[in-house]
């Protein structure tokens, strides 16, 4: 039998950036006990706060939960590493630290979808409510939130010129990606502090740690949600090899992410009739869309030999170049140790045809077979470019009812010719930057996937080849009023009374960009409609699915 827990107010069910920002807004009224839950463990291992310790974090089990993808079709059978954040703070402890919204069009779309209340217009100012921004209060930004964004302390010259030599290509310098058009190219902003990574745990943890009616435990692995009445009222989990039970008295937020979320609910009964049943799991609430609709960002990374240039790949390939970066970190928190993954940033449009920048590049001065490989011995730059909205789609589902087994991750990666062509242009369109003036001092040669590569079919070759995510699942449990919609616009679970999802899974379609800050925002929205009883939702109702 379970051990009986205290009830709470709220029982929030994962730690990441919006379980961290939910725990601190439920909990700011002192009447509210509420409780957090986190599978992974604390965050005090150094490389999570060191920037480029990332390169540490992805793919160690201490910080990752190292998912795998079943092999894609589309990828010429490979199967990739997923990797999702196991620790306080989530993703944002392992991620890019870059912060980006997305374009004003992604929300009004979801908007447009039946989902009143998430337009630009709705959610700027919940971007601007959490955030902390370097250059102050303004029409787009603010100083007054936990969420702290700076500039990059470093300038790279191959990246100033790729940046020149998008200017020559009709990608024009833009100094802010984040006012609802993206279009440009610039230098990223960065989730940091003084060139410390600035994870979702210090920004909205540790500052009210001392709240007596916050209760935070880790290396909790929630199994399900259990229904009395209908009604969600009780989280089963397992702390240290103990059964462990937690009851809500008003609501439980599941904030497990585009992975984990979904798997709750399934192990929970909640979902598809044909993915439960073949498990053993009794259907609680037939739900088909739990574990649909997957979709992420597919980059493809270009790699380009150079002359005359300085890159990481000689700075950290020797032991002075290691112990010069160190000493400049600990002197002033400068120099590559301070690196996002990726520095500059361009977003552009693959065709004339599209209407907006539909392209994201992530440029880096170094290169490297895969990640967790060493940097290349030669000098290099990395132009990594993603469709940011892919038509392909596709499921994550739960294994088994052991909450132990890895899911079953199927992005289905370039399934829809859609995408293959986007990433066909979007290869070309990279190979016209790289022959732009800007660049030629530098004598770029294509190092990956190789210039002889011409054709549509090579390019839809290369791609499968070389294709890799750049970590941004999304939309498992979709947000809308249709049959196959889990979550109605104010992030209610249909048909379950007193569960709300409050992550990247509830995105109706992705974001064009980085999702870390969009999933802040939606963790932000979720707060204001569970403590603002007024609100009300006018999206359509959609049509009751009879529980089983």
């Amino acid at each position: 039998m379970p051990i009986a827990a205290a009830e709470y107010d709220y029982v929030v069910v994962g730690a990441g950036p919006a379980g961290c920002l939910l725990a601190n807004r439920l909990s700011a009224n002192p009447a509210h006990r509420v409780l957090l839950l986190e599978a992974g463990g604390r965050d005090n291992y150094p490389w999570i706060h060191i920037p480029v310790g990332y390169l540490f974090c992805i793919g160690n089990p201490r910080t990752d939960w190292c998912f795998k993808t079943e092999a894609q079709e589309g990828l010429q059978g490979r199967a990739l590493s997923y990797p999702r954040g196991k620790v306080l703070g989530g993703c944002s402890s392992i991620n890019g630290m870059i912060y980006m919204r997305g374009q004003a069009q992604d929300y009004d779309g979801w908007a447009a979808q039946g989902n009143p209340g998430w337009a630009w217009k709705d959610v700027l100012p919940l971007f601007k409510q959490s955030e902390n921004h370097f250059a102050g209060g303004s029409q787009f930004h603010s100083d007054g939130g936990e969420w702290r964004v700076e500039q990059q302390r470093l300038h790279w010259p191959i990246l100033d010129a790729f940046r020149d030599a998008a200017a020559q290509s009709g990608i024009a310098p833009i100094s802010d990606f984040n006012t609802g058009d993206n279009e440009g190219c610039g230098y990223f902003q960065v989730n940091q502090k003084a060139g410390v990574r600035w994870n979702a745990a210090k920004a909205f943890l540790k500052p009210i740690r001392q709240r007596p009616n916050l209760t935070v435990l880790t290396d909790v692995e929630v199994d399900r949600v259990v229904l009395e009445n209908g009604r969600a009222c009780n989280v089963l989990g397992r702390q240290n090899g103990q059964q462990m039970s937690c009851k809500a008295r008003k609501e439980i937020v599941l904030c497990a992410g585009s992975v984990g979320s979904p798997g709750i609910l399934q192990r929970s009964g909640i979902g598809p009739s044909n993915v439960l049943k073949p498990l053993g799991i009794d259907v609680v609430h037939e739900l088909p869309g739990v574990g649909g609709n997957l979709q992420d960002h597919l980059q493809l990374r270009l790699i380009y030999k150079l002359e005359n240039a300085r890159t990481l790949n000689q700075i950290a390939g020797t032991v002075w170049g290691k112990m010069g970066m160190g000493l400049r970190y600990l002197y002033d928190r400068s120099g590559p140790l301070s690196m996002a993954p990726s520095q500059l940033g361009a977003f552009a449009r693959s065709g004339p045809e599209q209407a907006s920048a539909n392209l994201q590049y992530h440029v880096q001065p170094l290169s490297l077979e895969r990640f967790g490989e060493p940097l290349h011995a030669f000098p290099a730059f990395t132009a990594s470019v993603c469709d940011l909205r892919p038509q392909s789609r596709g499921r994550i589902d739960i294994r088994s009812a052991n909450p132990a087994d890895a899911p079953l991750i199927r992005p289905n990666y370039l399934s829809h010719p859609e995408d293959l062509r986007v990433a066909a242009d979007a290869i070309r369109l990279t190979r016209r930057i790289v022959a732009a003036p800007a660049l030629s001092q530098f004598k770029p040669v294509e190092y990956l996937p190789g210039d002889s590569l011409q054709t549509e079919e090579q390019l839809h070759e290369a791609a499968a080849r070389i294709g890799t995510t750049i970590f941004h699942p999304v939309g498992t449990c979709r947000m809308g009023c249709d049959k196959d919609a889990v979550v109605d616009a104010q992030l209610r679970v249909h048909g379950v009374p007193g569960l709300r999802i409050a992550d990247a899974s509830v995105m109706p379609r992705i974001t064009s960009g980085n999702t870390c800050s969009p999933t802040l925002m939606i963790a932000e929205k979720a707060a204001q409609l569970i403590l603002s009883p007024n609100t009300r939702s006018l999206a359509p109702q959609r049509e009751t699915v009879n529980a089983i």
